[in-house]
């Protein structure tokens, strides 16, 4: 099949390409998907697009129109398809569930241990010639509660890193999992969470029930000085709120590897330009907050485990007209 691939990066020519081999004829992109990029896509079967890129109800209706019949993600997160127009347009909708929980939850535990031993700050030091102390103490992780929203399978990678610091571990998900109870994770409703917590870590998809879960009303809840760890989505968090609670110092630290209005700025170097996003540009302003553009996922690993599963979809659809891993439409939901 043709597969079309926007927001193509090099290392998305180099992983798909060898996932694919001879299987399916692959056409790359740099482009993001929106309705002036849907041209791109002529004669393609199916589209692979990325997190950023537009599926909106215009965008998958003139895809319809040229024949696409498949959306391949090559990412687990959906929040960005609109489910009930692929429906309507027949458009099957196919995703990675679970590329590599180990990435992402590695990520998050090491922008913890940098915010709190402050080693970027260290190392920037060091570099200067500036080999004082004062303004690097930390804490001890170990016996420090934290508390993780979300313990599917990154949560839970998550749950047994901590576990081996020796932390408290409190956990909030409407489904508790076995794997993290034997740890000895101890659910709680949100409140208590946030009350408890030396250390929050969102590690749970974008729904309705979760946009913008960490706002105003939640962080009046937290313990002074809490950091504040974001992998997940960015919506999760009203940005607005946080920087409130940055400035007032509930918030201690914080740690976002995704931003809410990310899709204008990452994944691309602007480094000869300028950041036209005041709340974000706000937030660098803040020297105990640490930004990532979106990288937890970007490991060997990671890489080939989305590439594989994304030509897996891809090929099971092709041959019984079903991917390996569909995501319900919106009807079936």
């Amino acid at each position: 099949m043709r597969i079309a691939v926007f927001s193509t990066k090099p290392y998305d020519v180099k992983y798909l390409a060898q996932a694919s081999g001879d299987t399916h004829e692959l056409a790359f992109f740099d482009a993001r998907l929106s309705l002036d990029t849907v041209p791109l896509a002529a004669g393609a079967q199916v589209i692979c697009p990325f997190v950023n890129d537009d599926l909106s109800e215009p965008v998958i209706a003139a895809l319809a129109d040229g024949g696409v019949k498949l959306i391949a993600l090559r990412s687990a997160g959906f929040n960005h398809v609109d489910l009930a127009a692929a429906d309507k347009a027949g458009i099957v909708v196919a995703r990675v569930p679970a590329y590599s929980p180990h990435a992402v939850a590695e990520h998050s535990v090491a922008m913890m241990l940098t915010l709190n031993r402050k080693t970027h700050r260290a190392y920037n030091g060091v570099r200067e010639g500036n080999f004082a102390l004062d303004g690097l103490l930390g804490f001890d992780l170990h016996a420090k509660t934290v508390g993780i929203v979300g313990t599917g399978q990154i949560g839970a990678v998550v749950a047994r890193i901590l576990n081996g610091f020796g932390c408290c571990l409190l956990a909030h998900d409407p489904v508790q999992n076995p794997a993290c109870e034997a740890l000895g994770v101890r659910y709680v409703g949100l409140d208590e969470l946030f009350g408890l917590s030396d250390v929050i870590t969102l590690q749970c998809p974008l729904t309705p029930q979760t946009h913008h879960l960490i706002d105003a009303v939640a962080i009046a809840k937290m313990k002074r000085g809490v950091m504040l760890i974001n992998t997940s989505r960015g919506a999760v968090v009203d940005t607005g709120a946080m920087i409130g609670g940055l400035k007032s110092g509930v918030i201690g630290s914080v740690g976002l590897d995704v931003y809410e209005e990310e899709a204008d700025l990452f994944f691309q170097d602007l480094s000869n330009s300028f950041i036209s996003d005041d709340l974000f540009a706000r937030l660098l302003t803040f020297p105990n907050v640490l930004i990532t553009g979106h990288q937890g996922f970007f490991t060997h690993e990671a890489l080939t485990a989305i590439a594989e599963m994304t030509i897996a979809n891809v090929t099971g659809f092709q041959r019984d007209g079903e991917p390996l891993y569909r995501v319900p439409g919106a009807s079936d939901r």
